[in-house]
Formats: C-alpha cells, structure tokens, sequence
C-alpha cells in the first residue's frame, strides 16, 4: 500500500519536526517528507492540546489554579521545543528592528540571538495566555484548548499557499522549503482544524460566540498576511510559528469576550 505508506510517513515526519518527543527513534521518514509537514500541522496540535488541556485540567484539582494555568503553558512549550516561542521572538525582532529594509529582517530574524522586541513580545504574549485561560475555568479552558490549537495551525499553514518563501533551501534555518499543498492535501488540512472547532462550536454554543470565535482568527490571519507580505514578499519558519501564536491568541481573547459577555 504506497498511499498509505507515503501518508503514514509525511504524518510521522510533522510530529518530528513539530515535536521534541523522540519519534525519530521509532522510525526515520525519507528527507522529502519534511517539505509536506505544514500539511499535517493542525494534527500534530490534536497531540500538544490534548497533553496541554491535560495538564491545565487535572492540574487544577491538585495544584494552585494559577500554577496549573502556568503548567499548562509551559508542557506546550517543553513538547514542542519552543519551537513557536522562538519564531515568534524572531519575527518582532526582524519586523521591529528591521524597519522595511527586507534583507535586514531577514538576517535578524536568522540570527540566534534574541533582542529587546522579541524580549518584549514574549513577556506579553504569556501574559496575555495567561490571563485569557485563567478567565475561562478549568473545564472551559482545556476545551478551547483542544479546538483552538489545531484551528490556529489550520488557519497559518495557510501562508504557504498564499506567498512564497522568503529564503532558499540553503539559507532557511532548518534548511527545509515547504511544498505548495494540493487541493487533496488542502482538504485534509481543513479537516484537521475544523473539526475540533465545530464540535467546540456546538458544545459551547450557549455561552460562546462561535462567529466572532471563527471571525477574529480569520482576521488576525489576514492583518499578519498583509504585514509579511509588504515587508518579506514572502514567509519563513518563524513567520509561520509567530502566526500560529498570534492567531491562537486573538482567538482565545474572542472566546474571553464571549465568556465575559454572557457571563453579564
């Protein structure tokens, strides 16, 4: 069965690169995988909620409440490296110290050493995750952490698609260019995001504003798309990590208003 062999490998090569459990051990994909992993991104996220909603539900009930919210954050990060993180601090560094000069974004953002901006965007995005999660409750919170994760990495793998990348194979950081997704590959993308946050929809549907939840992401997508474009002509690897944090965080801040708001 080749298909299925080919598929089984693109899905083992995302949770390695994804991930800093050690799946490479089980099994080694071939290099070419690794150009398809964005493609199987959102399902790498059905692994890092479950463990992330895990920790910040259960936790909870034998840990302070704000250390369990803290915990949460932090075994998302150990699990996948910060790999996220790290783009995310990169991009502020390259867009808030590169000024348009694209060629000077590009080499700051490839540079290992962190600046203030990427300090700076760090401190406020965990703060900001941290209060957004501490509002909802336990149960409330480890559910929009199931839905939201693999919806946000749905809606950022988007990038490949809509501009090409920024660098070479050679110069790029993990010296790995993704490949453009076919319509089939689009669909199973759609799939793994969506379906999470349609069950949510439903479930949540008398406390939380399912359009401003699907909305405001969309919209957050399309600002940071419009930013990188004017600035890059093109996305890299920490553009996409930095997009999937963004995002992922305008739609927790949705799912707070919506809380708040019925709560009044």
């Amino acid at each position: 069965m080749p298909i299925l062999r080919n598929t089984f490998d693109r899905i083992w090569a995302a949770y390695i690169f994804f991930t800093r459990l050690p799946f490479w051990r089980i099994h080694q994909p071939p290099r070419e995988c690794y150009q398809s992993v964005v493609e199987w991104w959102p399902l790498t996220g059905w692994l890092t909620a479950s463990v992330m909603a895990a920790v910040f539900y259960f936790g909870s009930y034998v840990l302070p409440y704000p250390v369990a919210v803290m915990l949460a954050i932090a075994s998302r990060m150990m699990l996948t490296g910060a790999l996220h993180e790290d783009g995310l601090a990169d991009f502020f560094d390259g867009f808030g110290g590169g000024g348009s000069d694209r060629e000077r974004i590009l080499r700051i953002m490839k540079d290992s050493h962190i600046g203030t901006y990427g300090v700076l965007s760090l401190i406020v995005y965990v703060g900001i995750l941290f209060f957004t999660l501490y509002s909802m409750g336990p149960l409330y919170g480890a559910l929009t952490i199931l839905a939201v994760d693999p919806y946000a990495k749905m809606l950022s793998g988007q990038i490949i698609m809509m501009m090409p990348y920024a660098r070479t194979e050679d110069t790029s950081k993990a010296h790995n260019v993704y490949r453009r997704m076919s319509t089939r590959a689009g669909i199973l993308l759609g799939i793994q995001g969506l379906l999470p946050i349609g069950l949510y929809c439903y479930y949540m549907r008398a406390v939380v504003d399912w359009q401003l939840l699907i909305f405001i992401p969309c919209l957050t997508m399309y600002f940071l798309y419009r930013l990188i474009w004017s600035r890059l002509r093109g996305y890299t690897g920490d553009c996409c990590g930095a997009l999937f944090l963004l995002v992922e965080l305008s739609a927790y801040l949705a799912v707070t208003f919506s809380l708040h708001a019925s709560i009044e």
